[in-house]
């Protein structure tokens, strides 16, 4: 029985017989199933699948809570704002502790295989629950899956690449806008032609094919038993960062010093030269600071705290928040203004956010931009051109053909500028990890802190997406349509404002030491001559 259920173990979990390690047989078809495109596909299709059942089922939840639970008219409106919540709270509480888990285990592929289980569990309860009960944990599950999906699956692609990462960054965003874009129309359809359980049929369907694409996908620190030519990305990737300030150096007329490892590392009056056996530093030249680039030791650096204190990466953070408050607040008001404003019915509301979403599909070039010139410009671009288009909204009051022109091209430039502002983002988080590494090399640990990157991206992302509709909400509830459009102007300006100042390279000053963020580095490193 063990010889029968050994390859199919491994077939399942792509890792080598106990023991055996790279003398074992590797994995059926290991190059194709660890190949970069092969772990892209698996990734975009998981958030795919997430972002078409969270918005597969929005046109559905209304008739559920009357059909199915057996609520009143005049509580749906409510109850569908509850479970909206407690979608975005589970997304909130369990981004971080999935990127922490993520990060603590051998293999990506099981916690992601975790979310599919929770979306699979979410699946059922919304689609044969009778009961308020029910249906607030299947949304609550969804949230959890959410999280899983989006915090481990950036990690893993960013675990894959070498190099573009922003591009592969721009293929999620594509999956995103494909799942925004289709679901609620496949959902409407479904439900008025088949009824209300065909459109659970189809989250089923796509749930099945997401189960034998992350079964199928190898990750590469697995694969790299058998193909002993690869190297790990991370370090690869941080090398890369450090040629790039060697020629930026050069262009600057600075000449770049040698680290102990051999790599360069540029800035005026500092070397970093290698320590002695006794565990002191050789003197440097007089006058300069002198450091020592060790292999920090995890456990007394507090790897998440050193992240969290990177001004860059809260920059980040900040903008993915404000990037996700102005376009998951205008899925809260959009539908409303149109039907007030031009009378529309909801198929013609719902094709007004294809102007939004349709601009998704250039993410993968937006994340070339920022992977050859980095996050800043493009992302402050995008924050930057959102404020005009933003306040311009505002002239749209009368119906109109030129008024509903108007509003199309304004919401595809929006769309256009958001997509600028987010991608960048999501990628520099990468780029914060791999310098901090590069700088104080072993800082993160062997297996690193991605997950715990983007766990903190998705809670940011979550708590944008909980914010922005409240927000937007009361606002063109209250003062209207045209205070809300300048109002939320503000917020990408704020955006723009924390993106100049604080994103990009932390840039050492003259004659500052290398000490880690937390200063728990031996004492004989953080003398200085």
């Amino acid at each position: 029985m063990r010889a029968v259920l050994a390859p199919i173990w491994q077939f399942l979990s792509g890792a080598p017989q106990a023991g055996a390690g790279a003398a074992s047989k590797p994995p059926f078809l290991l190059k194709q199933r660890s190949s970069s495109f092969t772990i892209i596909l698996t990734v975009c299709l998981a958030i795919f699948t997430d972002i078409f059942f969270y918005a597969l089922i929005v046109p559905v939840v209304p008739f559920s809570l009357t059909v199915q639970v057996g609520l009143g008219e005049d509580q749906v409106q409510e109850w569908t704002a509850i479970l909206l919540a407690c979608y975005s709270g589970a997304l909130f509480v369990a981004s971080p502790l999935a990127g922490l888990y993520a990060d603590h285990t051998s293999s990506r592929r099981w916690p992601l295989l975790l979310g599919l289980i929770a979306l699979a569990a979410s699946t059922l309860l919304l689609c044969f629950g009778h009961s308020i009960g029910l249906l607030v944990l299947g949304r609550l599950l969804q949230g959890v899956s959410a999280a899983i999906v989006w915090s481990v699956g950036c990690a893993l692609l960013v675990d894959a690449l070498d190099t573009a990462v922003g591009v592969a960054l721009g293929y999620v965003g594509i999956a995103m806008s494909v799942g925004l874009i289709v679901a609620p129309v496949v959902g409407g359809a479904v439900y008025r032609a088949a009824g209300y359980y065909a459109v659970y049929y189809i989250a089923f369907g796509i749930v099945a094919l997401d189960i034998v694409m992350r079964f199928f996908m190898i990750e590469k620190k697995v694969s790299r038993q058998w193909i002993k030519d690869e190297k790990p990305v991370s370090a690869a990737r941080s090398n890369g960062d450090v040629e790039k300030q060697a020629d930026s150096a050069d262009d600057a007329g600075i000449e770049p010093t040698k680290t102990e490892a051999g790599t360069s590392s540029t800035g005026a009056n500092t070397t970093e030269p290698p320590v002695k056996e006794n565990g002191t530093q050789q003197k440097g030249p007089p006058g300069q600071s002198v450091a020592a680039t060790p292999a920090y030791k995890r456990s007394k650096l507090r790897p998440i705290l050193v992240l969290v204190k990177s001004p860059r990466l809260l920059a980040a953070l900040y903008g993915l928040f404000a990037q996700a408050g102005i376009m998951m607040g205008f899925d809260a008001v959009l539908a409303l203004f149109v039907k007030e404003t031009f009378d529309w019915d909801s198929t013609a509301a719902g094709l007004m956010f294809l102007a939004i979403f349709l601009p998704g599909f250039i993410a993968p070039g937006v994340g070339w931009l920022a992977d050859r010139y980095g996050a800043k410009w493009p992302s402050l671009g995008g924050f930057i051109c959102c404020v005009p288009l933003l306040v311009c909204l505002r002239f749209v009051s009368e119906n109109t053909t030129a008024h509903k022109v108007l509003l199309c091209v304004l919401l595809a430039l929006l769309g256009s500028a958001l997509v600028f502002s987010n991608t960048p983002l999501m990628a520099e988080i990468t780029y914060v990890i791999d310098e901090k590494e590069a700088e104080y090399p072993g800082i993160f640990g062997e297996k690193g802190v991605y997950g715990i990157g983007y766990g903190l991206f998705t809670m940011a992302f979550a708590l944008g997406g909980t914010i922005g509709p409240l927000f937007a909400g009361y606002v063109h509830a209250g003062p209207g349509w045209g205070t809300m459009t300048w109002v939320i102007a503000i917020w990408a300006a704020s955006g723009a404002v924390v993106v100049f100042f604080w994103l990009g390279r932390e840039h050492k000053k003259s004659g500052t030491d290398t000490t880690p963020p937390n200063g728990n580095a031996p004492e004989a490193l953080r003398t200085s001559t």
